[in-house]
């Protein structure tokens, strides 16, 4: 049975609440619902997130540094003295080439003319391009034999955000956040910083939530900016009870349209941001203000120097976001495909070095004297690697075939080494880990198992890496 009422803006009220659900959704215009939808899940029909683990959890949050382009592991993390000795003649052919997108046909093979050294008493090698980083080896798990199926930049990056190099499904941070739920109310679960004003590869959707409900989405911050969250602060002429009313009445607008479009999650994202955003208005300014750390601090994460202030400040944006518990942060470093190098690898790769490398150990730093470490997963790696062939003469191709990755913290065992590839680098050839197997890996270290977080999607259970992936236990130690 129906009823035409009339709200307190003179809308008309279709139908009469006929449960606590929809009176409480309707009572102060939705945002009384929001403790209650917290406790009851989504109202969807899908299937609800447990929003525990579904195992002992090692991290509570996850740190993703995102080299976008490509960094080359041969040149960073995984010495190969046979590639130097071999360099400038074609590869060998017992390697067999099959990509032919890898490299030009016979292309030379091309140096890493880089000064290596063991670090730390773990004895882990890096180069002299990443002096920082390597000072903190012991807390490192570093993978060296990641492949993955996107040999270009939209599938690659696609891949390493979403766990397949075709658009689509939600990202991995979606699925956290989907899987564990918000441990803040008053901040997004899933945030997302970049370098520069650029656009990655493929855009907002490789923070997308795909199929499952677009409030899991991430939301893109800028944290060069003196104002990271665009228009968090009231207007001047504005208090709160003023803004809540301005929302209150857009809301009533929107909760009646969505009444009648139940099955169009974007627009209940929509509402729920809006109510979001009045919750961060109290919150986030305090949380984004980089001006509460110390000088020291600052000057750890390199926000003393040019070259290495926005991305140290946009890992500091982290360790505060982290620290009050937002569930998964990534930062993108050489935003636009910088670190894609078919030539000049040397200049390029040398200044992408050198801005994200005093950062991220600072991060790394900050995190295990605060004990945050611990419960904090950092993850490093682009969308693939680099050829141990030439390209254009100074530069390398992209490799998806054998490349490396590195986790710390959030229950990693440092100072290890796993897996390996060929002698030149090109191919993983032991304990290989697919994306497949780095999501499943990162979600197991939250205390999701990758085969029982599940979504219901057009009466099929849709998982986040599509019915594959391993847990490496050999990351913890086991």
């Amino acid at each position: 049975m129906s009823s035409r009422l009339c709200n307190q803006y003179g809308q008309p009220h279709h139908d009469v609440a006929h449960s606590r659900r929809e009176f409480l959704r309707r009572s102060g215009v939705g945002f009384g619902a929001l403790a209650l939808g917290t406790l009851l899940g989504q109202e969807s029909g899908h299937a609800i997130p447990a929003k525990v683990a579904h195992a002992a959890a090692q991290a509570k949050s996850v740190i993703f540094l995102f080299m976008e382009g490509g960094p080359s592991h041969l040149d960073l993390l995984d010495p190969k003295p046979l590639l130097n000795k071999l360099a400038g003649k074609p590869i060998p052919e017992s390697f067999n080439e099959p990509i032919t997108a890898m490299g030009e046909k016979g292309s030379p093979l091309l140096p890493a003319p880089r000064t290596w050294k063991q670090h730390g008493e773990s004895g882990l090698w890096a180069s002299e391009w990443i002096p920082h980083i390597a000072e903190c080896v012991d807390d490192l798990a570093v993978i060296r034999s990641c492949w993955t199926n996107g040999i270009n930049h939209s599938g690659g990056v696609c891949q390493m955000n979403t766990c397949t190099n075709v658009a689509g499904r939600p990202s991995l941070g979606s699925w956290v956040d989907y899987g564990l739920g918000s441990a803040n109310q008053n901040l997004p679960s899933f945030v997302v910083l970049c370098d520069n004003k650029g656009r990655p590869v493929n855009g907002p959707r490789n923070w997308g939530s795909g199929f499952i409900p677009a409030s899991h989405q991430g939301v893109r911050i800028n944290g060069a900016s003196s104002e990271p969250i665009a228009n968090l602060h009231f207007p001047k002429d504005h208090d709160a009870e003023r803004q809540y009313n301005k929302l209150a009445f857009l809301n009533a607008y929107n909760r009646d349209h969505a009444a009648q479009h139940a099955e169009e999650s974007e627009l209940e994202a929509r509402i729920e941001s809006y109510e979001l955003a009045f919750r961060m208005q109290a919150e986030a300014p305090e949380a984004v203000d980089l001006n509460r750390e110390s000088e020291h601090i600052k000057n750890l994460y390199g926000l003393d120097e040019k070259e290495t202030e926005v991305f140290g400040r946009n890992c500091l944006m982290a360790r505060r976001l982290v620290e009050r518990g937002v569930r998964f942060v990534q930062l993108y470093s050489g935003t636009g495909s910088k670190w894609d190098s078919h030539d000049s690898i040397e200049k390029k790769h040398s200044a992408l070095c050198h801005s994200m490398d005093k950062p991220v150990a600072g991060l790394l730093k900050d995190l295990k004297q605060r004990g945050l470490l611990d419960e904090t997963l950092v993850v490093w790696g682009g969308e693939f690697g680099r050829t141990p062939m030439s390209e254009k003469g100074d530069g390398r191709d992209h490799n998806p075939t054998g490349f490396s990755m590195w986790m710390a913290g959030g229950g990693v065992k440092g100072g290890q080494v796993i897996g390996a590839t060929d002698e030149l680098g090109l191919y993983a050839i032991e304990d290989k880990m697919h994306v497949h197997d780095i999501h499943a890996s990162i979600l197991g270290l939250l205390g999701l198992d990758n085969m029982e977080l599940t979504y219901n999607h057009g009466g099929r259970l849709e998982r986040p890496t599509i019915n594959e992936g391993v847990f490496n236990k050999k990351l913890i130690g086991a």
